[in-house]
C-alpha cells in the first residue's frame, strides 16, 4: 500500500492557517502528518482486530492486517528520519520534554510570554525606583555639598551637554 498525503480532518487547523512551507520543511510536515495517520490507522486496526473472534489456535483473525499497519508506521518513521537528516532546524530540548509530558506547546508559549512580560515590568519598576532614588540622593548631596554639583549632575540634566545617538 503506498503512502499518500491524506486529506485533512474536519477539525484540522491547516485549512484556517497558512499553507505548509515549501521545500524540506513542507516535505517533513507532510511526512509527519502521514505518520500520524499511519499510527491512527494502526491503532484502529488493533482495536478492530481485538474485538473479532479468535481462531481455533487462539490467534486473533486478521492479525495480518496489524502487521501491515506496523510496516506502514515503520516506513513513515524511516521517511521522517531521512528527511530529518536534511534539515537544520533546532528544537529546544525543553519543548520536547514538555510535549512528552503532555503539555500543550501553545499554552506553554503563552505562559512563558506572560512570565517574561511580568518580569519585564518588575525590572522596569526596579530601574525606575533606583533612578528615582539616585535623583533624590544627588539632590540631597548637591544641597549638602554644592561643590560636587557638577560631578553629580547627569548629562541629560545638564543643558550645555548634548549627547549624540
Amino acid at each position: 500500500m503506498s503512502i499518500s498525503t491524506p486529506t485533512p480532518a474536519p477539525d484540522s487547523p491547516r485549512n484556517s492557517q497558512s499553507p505548509p512551507p515549501s521545500g524540506i520543511q513542507g516535505d517533513l510536515e507532510a511526512e509527519l502528518l502521514g505518520l500520524a495517520h499511519a499510527l491512527y490507522n494502526m491503532g484502529t486496526t488493533v482495536i478492530n482486530d481485538s474485538t473479532k473472534d479468535r481462531g481455533p489456535d487462539g490467534q486473533t483473525v486478521g492479525m495480518k492486517n496489524v502487521g501491515l499497519r506496523v510496516n506502514e508506521v515503520i516506513q513513515s518513521l524511516l521517511a521522517v528520519d531521512q528527511l530529518s537528516q536534511q534539515t537544520r532546524t533546532m528544537i529546544p530540548r525543553q519543548l520536547l520534554i514538555d510535549i512528552d509530558n503532555a503539555k500543550n506547546p501553545m499554552q506553554l508559549t503563552r505562559e512563558r510570554l506572560e512570565r517574561a512580560a511580568t518580569e519585564n515590568q518588575f525590572m522596569n519598576g526596579k530601574i525606575a525606583a533606583i533612578q528615582s532614588y539616585r535623583d533624590y540622593l544627588n539632590e540631597a548631596l548637591c544641597q549638602s555639598f554644592p561643590e560636587l554639583e557638577s560631578q553629580l549632575r547627569s548629562p541629560s540634566e545638564d543643558p550645555g551637554v548634548h549627547s549624540s545617538g
